[in-house]
């Protein structure tokens, strides 16, 4: 395949590089089986990293619960590439993972939206080696992760997908080489502090042409004179280079502070820099038309997020998705906050538990495991897992300000325990731990969704010393197709066939209802969503990102007076 012609073959670790890199991203055979044997002839080939359920990876096959998939590779890598080990990584493989080294057993990974690597030096043939991939996936049929992917597509759930959908590639490195680096900038004290794991315990650090001696295992402080605040207004990045006998990696920094702090009408809001600022943001699904969770492109990450900013926005809330590394880096560089949701796994998605709360508000303690299908102890153990493990992939991004633990109870349990756990891990972001409903009056924010009736503030007795975030509104439906021309009452949305009446409801929903809510102390608002997806037509831009289905100056001008 000629290299220019390699899908997503960009550095996939911009905040994490080094030199030696070697993607494997392009064509693999596959082959889809009942039985877990690696089958002597596989069926064809498969475009990576797009799934098989998608048409651009040339195979258009959904893979089944009962399915075995297997993927394929013979690597033969240039001699002077191989060092002390040879690192191959998956950005994610969906959803049970097993890979075999020329028939040799290397390792298992569980979980569909992060990345694994593993060491398979010791089972090449010198510098040759025949990759297999033994996949599984159980979609929602399990407690495993699944996000909105459902065997039974409809409304809010999305088709499934199986298999490799982010990049593979392969580095190279001596003993002693830069495992990870850990970055927290304080803004109030004008220090960075950087650590990195090694077994080479000395390195050097180049920040602007200053070299500092640091340690591994300890937190290095770096002072930073004439500091330079990030914001989506200044997206102000540091660069800088960790460097030992063995290894060198670039990454970047940025000096910037999320935190609460009290108004002058004595309620919670959410602070960047140690200032009030209101957060506007969209719901972003990350989906593609032409391959689901997987872009065509670098370009269309950039694309999203430019389009999200010039609409007047200044966040992005990523919604039950972990994306590629680059789309995180694309946001650092670009300035755009981001609510990053955890992935979360539900299995059955209840009328009483999940739907009733739109309308009639009420809690149920979530403890009470059956009726939130959380019973199975092992794949509560799984999900709190995962959550530490998107904490410490997204630790460094400085786009992030907010995690979002669940949605709407999908696959929720321990809510309150979990958000105190979780805050000892990372104390310098803020915290949803329930988006949407059945609040257990926990976290930094008391987080509401809000569709059938009028955006407003809860009193302050709900609020519990919490700022208040409207975490989903909005969501109306702008759709050529309908025949009304004027907005019509749908079963939750309001239908409009029509840009300029969309956009004078859209206006009055702001004026009407947004402003006097910041006027009250309300700290952001998530308007659905970005784009449309499959059977959901609320999108500021079609699915298949070919239409802006609004004036983009008129969305903006009303954004931006708030």
């Amino acid at each position: 395949m000629n290299e220019n012609k390699i899908p997503l073959s960009e550095y996939p670790r911009p905040q994490f590089k080094r030199d030696s890199y070697i993607c494997l991203n392009g064509y693999w055979e596959y082959a889809i089986r009942k039985e877990d044997k690696t089958p002597s002839k596989f069926d064809g080939q498969i475009l990576v990293p797009f799934s098989p359920e998608v048409e651009k990876s040339g195979v258009n096959k959904t893979v089944l619960p009962d399915d075995y998939l297997f993927y394929r590779l013979n690597v033969e890598l240039p001699k002077d590439f191989i060092k002390d080990k040879v690192i191959l990584h998956f950005g994610a493989v969906d959803q049970i993972a097993e890979v075999f080294i020329n028939d040799q057993f290397v390792m298992k990974h569980i979980g569909g939206f992060l990345p694994f690597e593993m060491d398979i030096k010791p089972y090449l043939d010198g510098n040759k080696g025949t990759i297999i991939l033994r996949v599984q996936d159980t979609t929602n049929s399990s407690y495993h992760s699944s996000g909105k992917q459902s065997l039974k597509p409809e409304g809010i759930w999305y088709k499934p997908q199986s298999g490799i959908y982010m990049p593979v590639w392969l580095e190279s490195v001596k003993t002693g080489y830069i495992e990870s680096i850990k970055i927290t900038p304080d803004i109030d004290e004008k220090v960075v502090k950087i650590s990195f794991k090694s077994s080479n315990k000395s390195a050097k650090l180049n920040l602007k042409n200053q070299i500092y001696a640091i340690e591994a295992d300890k937190d290095n402080i770096i002072s930073i004179k004439d500091m330079r605040l990030w914001s989506p207004e200044d997206p102000y990045l540091y660069e800088f280079t960790i460097s030992n006998d063995v290894d060198e990696v670039s990454s970047y920094f940025a000096m910037r502070k999320v935190s609460l702090m009290q108004n002058e009408k004595g309620m919670k809001v959410i602070a960047l820099n140690n200032q009030p600022y209101f957060m506007k943001g969209v719901l972003d699904q990350g989906y593609y038309q032409d391959g689901l969770l997987t872009p065509n492109s670098d370009e269309d990450y950039i694309n999203d997020i430019n389009l999200i900013k010039s609409l007047g926005f200044n966040v992005s809330r990523k919604h039950i998705k972990i994306e590629s590394l680059r789309w995180y880096y694309h946001c650092d560089r670009l300035g755009l906050l981001v609510w990053q949701d955890f992935v979360n796994g539900c299995t059955k998605y209840d009328f009483w538990l999940n739907q009733v709360p739109l309308f009639v508000r009420y809690k149920i303690n979530d403890h009470r495991y059956k009726k939130f299908f959380r019973e199975n102890e092992e794949g509560k153990r799984e999900a709190l897992n995962e959550f530490k493990e998107t904490i410490d992939l997204l630790y460094n991004c400085p786009c992030i300000v907010y995690w979002t633990i669940f949605n709407e109870a999908w696959g929720q349990f321990d809510a309150k325990e979990i958000y105190q756990e979780l805050k000892l891990i990372d104390p310098t972001r803020i915290y949803d731990h329930a988006s949407g409903w059945h609040d257990q009056g926990s976290s930094d924010v008391k987080s509401m969704h809000i569709y059938k009736w009028k955006v407003k503030v809860p009193n302050r007795f709900k609020l519990k010393g919490r700022a208040y975030v409207c975490s989903e509104c909005g969501a109306y439906i702008l759709d050529k197709r309908l025949k009304e021309a004027k907005k019509k009452e749908g079963f939750i949305y309001l239908l409009f066939n029509n840009k300029e009446d969309f956009q004078k409801e859209y206006i009055r929903f702001v004026n009407e209802e947004i402003k006097p809510c910041k006027n009250k102390g309300m700290s952001g608002f998530i308007y659905t969503q970005l784009s449309d997806v499959e059977e959901e037509m609320n999108g500021f831009v079609t699915y298949d990102r070919k239409e802006i289905k609004v004036d983009i100056p008129v969305i903006k001008e009303i954004n931006e007076s708030l």
